[in-house]
C-alpha cells in the first residue's frame, strides 16, 4: 500500500510541513527507517530523527520541526498516530472463514457469523462462538463456555468450563482461562482440595499476555474488568475483582480476593497479598509489594509498598548505610579511647 503525505494527514489529523506528493509506503522506527518509510520521534530523539533515512516523520504539534530536511506531521499524539499507521501500512493476518474438518466441534455447540475455527481447535459441548471469532489450532473452549464477538484465542489457549469471555478481547498463546483456584484445606498435615466451581468472566476489550494464568473462582466470579491489558506470565488468583481499564506488566502475581479500582497499573514483578482494596487511579511501580488496602490516586514503590517519594528517601539511605557504619566503628573506637584515658 502507498499513500501520499497528504492523504496520511488528513487521514490522521495532522498539519501538514512540506511536499504533500510524497509517498509512503511503509512505516519503522528511525533505526530502521529508510526511503518511503515514515517514523517518529519525541523531543529525546530529535538529532537522530534529522538524521535518519525515512522520506517523513511524524512530530508532536508542541515540537518545533522547521529545521528537519524532510517533510514533518504535526500530531497531538504521535504513539497513538503511529499506531493507526502500523494498522494501515501493516494489515492484520487474514484466514479463510469457517469451521475446519479438522476441528472438533462437540454437541449442542452454538457459532455465530463469520467465525474461523482452525484446524485442531478443540470447542467442547454446549460452548457458545459468537460472531467473527478467530479460533487458532490447538486451543480448547470448555464446556458452557462463552465467546464473545470479535474475540481472538490465539494457538494453545484453554478457556475452561463456564468461563465467560467478551467482546473484541484478545487471549494469547498458552493463555489459561479459568484454572482452578488454589484453595486447599489441611489437616494432620494432609492438603484437601476445595472444590472450585466458579468461573472466570472477561468483560468486553480486555486482552491477556501469553502463559497467563486467571483462576476460576471458588464459587462466584474472578471477574477481569473493561479495556484492561495484561501482559505476558501474570497470576491472577480466584475471586479477584480487576476493574476497568487496568494496566498489569509481565510477572506480576495478584493474590485471591483482591479488588483493584479502575485505571490501576502494576509494574513488572509486583505482587499482593490477598483480601485487599487497591484505589483506582493508582501506579505501583516495578516490583512493589502490597501487603494492605491502599488510597484512590497512589504512587507506591518498594516492598513493602509504601508512597514513592518515600521510598526513594529511604533507598537514598540505605546507599549511605556502609559509610555510615564505618562512621559509627570509628565513633566507638574513639569513645572507648576516651573512657580509658579517663
Amino acid at each position: 500500500m502507498t499513500k501520499t503525505l497528504k492523504e496520511i494527514a488528513e487521514l490522521v489529523g495532522g498539519k501538514l510541513q512540506g511536499d504533500g506528493n510524497v509517498k509512503i509506503s511503509g512505516v519503522n522506527n528511525i533505526e530502521g527507517a529508510a526511503e518511503g518509510d515514515m517514523t517518529f520521534a519525541d523531543e529525546k530523539h530529535l538529532e537522530e530523527a534529522m538524521q535518519c533515512k525515512a522520506s517523513a516523520v511524524l512530530l508532536s504539534a508542541k515540537t518545533d520541526g522547521s529545521e528537519f530536511p524532510m517533510p514533518v506531521i504535526y500530531v497531538e499524539n504521535t504513539r497513538a498516530t503511529f499506531a493507526i499507521l502500523l494498522n494501515l501500512f501493516v494489515p492484520a493476518i487474514q484466514h479463510e472463514k469457517g469451521v475446519s474438518s479438522e476441528a472438533h466441534i462437540g454437541k449442542d455447540v452454538t457459532i455465530g457469523k463469520n467465525v474461523t475455527i482452525l484446524g485442531f481447535a478443540y470447542v467442547d459441548d454446549h460452548a457458545v462462538i459468537g460472531d467473527g471469532v478467530t479460533i487458532y489450532p490447538h486451543t480448547y473452549v470448555g464446556q458452557y463456555a462463552v465467546i464473545g464477538d470479535g474475540s481472538t484465542l490465539y494457538s494453545s489457549v484453554t478457556v475452561r468450563e463456564h468461563c465467560k469471555v467478551g467482546k473484541r478481547c484478545i487471549i494469547h498463546s498458552s493463555a489459561v482461562v479459568g484454572s482452578d483456584g488454589f484453595g486447599f484445606t489441611t489437616k494432620d498435615g494432609v492438603h484437601t482440595k476445595v472444590p472450585q466451581v466458579g468461573n472466570v468472566i472477561l468483560e468486553d476489550d480486555v486482552e491477556i499476555g501469553a502463559h497467563v494464568g486467571l483462576d476460576r473462582a471458588t464459587i462466584g466470579s474472578t471477574i477481569i474488568g473493561k479495556g484492561t491489558k495484561i501482559d505476558n506470565l501474570v497470576h491472577i488468583g480466584h475471586n479477584c475483582h480487576i476493574g476497568e481499564g487496568n494496566i498489569i506488566v509481565a510477572q506480576t502475581g495478584i493474590s485471591g480476593s483482591t479488588n483493584t479500582g479502575k485505571n490501576v497499573t502494576f509494574g513488572g514483578q509486583t505482587g499482593t497479598v490477598g483480601h485487599i482494596d487497591i484505589g483506582g487511579n493508582s501506579v505501583f511501580a516495578a516490583r512493589s509489594g502490597i501487603i494492605g488496602n491502599t488510597p484512590e490516586g497512589a504512587f507506591y514503590a518498594g516492598f513493602p509498598a509504601r508512597p514513592h517519594q518515600e521510598w526513594l528517601r529511604a533507598e537514598a539511605h540505605m546507599k549511605k548505610l556502609p559509610e555510615l557504619t564505618k562512621r559509627i566503628k570509628a565513633l566507638e573506637k574513639k569513645i572507648k579511647e576516651l573512657e580509658k584515658n579517663n
